[in-house]
């Protein structure tokens, strides 16, 4: 018998379903609360209804769920501290894309041993989004796979596509059906092109292949998503977070005729991947609006509890706590510091930024 198909496939595992998981963890109540108020948040803030600006805050990737609780209520304080101008949502990514090979994220690999507990990590992960909506703070995650999202969505606020996706017609489509705002990050040379045309595209409604609850193979139809907008997290030629680069977008935006929103990612290429630099950029940021920026209505940082990155160790008791293990972050205290004062210098401007 000559076989023509699977040929590079070792195994194939049934995974619990979407349905499933989300009845053994369900969203309710108060938490269930959380997400839909803070979802209204964003929308209101994208739609010039709210003045206050919204920050993505939380560490590259998520690989210790005690650490990353443990920085959630950290954050919920501060959140709670800057309320009146700034909307806090805490970054709690799970899948890492790689440009070659590397540690895939805790949904893919939650043992961080390459034993690709794929089922385990979905449930560990929906546990952690649970707590920390349940503590009263907004979710945010880059929707890599196109599979996941039918597992967590639910709980997510806000969700990011990465420079590496923005191009790829399966996250466009994908994204023209999340139920959270979606930001579309510009392409790794730092050209807006990709970004302008992924809006574009978002906004209008799709048909493709997906999963339903059931996990049953389907054709998804979708509305097409009005809340897209664009991140400026830089590129190989360098930063593009300042007022000449922020212009520029502006423009690429109106021609494009896909609203006027920016946000602007302090890391990555905007800070040279050096988490340092971070608070310099948010300082410029925060100028920029004081200087009659209208078009900035949001930031992201890499934080997490202390500062820098580590190699995954063989021995898993060798992890230090609160250190990524993908990009570097800077530290609460830095974290913490910068807020407040973006806080404090924001306070007047923008309670009249839109009027």
């Amino acid at each position: 018998m000559i076989i023509t198909e699977d040929l590079n496939v070792s195994s194939n595992e049934v995974l619990i379903t979407p349905e499933k998981l989300k009845t053994e963890m369900p969203l309710i109540g108060p938490a269930l609360e959380s997400v839909t108020d803070a979802r209204r948040t964003i929308f209101s803030i994208l739609d010039r209804k709210d003045p206050r600006m919204f920050l993505v805050v939380g560490p590259c990737s998520i690989h210790d769920t005690e650490a990353a609780l443990d920085y959630a209520k950290r954050l919920k304080i501060l959140a709670d501290k800057v309320a009146d101008t700034l909307f806090i949502v805490m970054r709690v990514y799970f899948e890492k894309p790689r440009t070659s090979i590397g540690w895939k994220g805790l949904i893919n690999d939650p043992y961080l041993d390459d034993s690709f507990k794929i089922e385990e990590g979905l449930r560990i992960g929906r546990r952690l989004l649970l707590d920390i909506v349940e503590l009263g703070l907004p979710t945010s995650t880059e929707a890599l796979d196109p599979i996941s999202p039918q597992y967590i969505q639910d709980l997510i606020s806000w969700s990011a596509i990465g420079a590496r996706t923005t191009e790829s017609q399966t996250h466009r489509e994908m994204s023209s059906g999340l139920s959270s705002a979606v930001g579309f990050k510009n392409g790794t040379d730092g050209g807006l092109t990709v970004a302008v045309n992924a809006m574009q595209s978002v906004s209008s409604p799709h048909r493709f292949l997906g999963i339903n609850p059931k996990g049953q193979v389907s054709v998804v139809t979708t509305k097409g998503n009005p809340y897209a907008h664009v991140v400026l997290r830089g590129g190989s030629n360098g930063p593009n977070y300042d007022s000449v680069h922020v212009s520029k977008c502006e423009k690429a935006l109106a021609k494009g005729g896909v609203g006027g929103n920016i946000m602007i990612d302090c890391s990555h290429a905007n800070s040279s991947k050096n988490p340092e630099i971070q608070p310099q950029v948010l300082s410029d940021i925060t100028h920029q609006i004081l200087r009659g920026n209208n078009s900035i209505i949001g930031v992201m940082l890499e934080s997490f509890i202390n500062s820098g990155n580590q190699p995954i160790p063989e021995n898993l008791e060798n992890l230090k706590y609160g250190v990524s293990v993908t990009d570097a972050c800077m530290d609460w205290s830095t974290t913490e510091r910068s807020i407040l004062e973006m806080s404090e210098k924001l306070s007047k401007t923008l309670m009249t930024r839109n009027s």
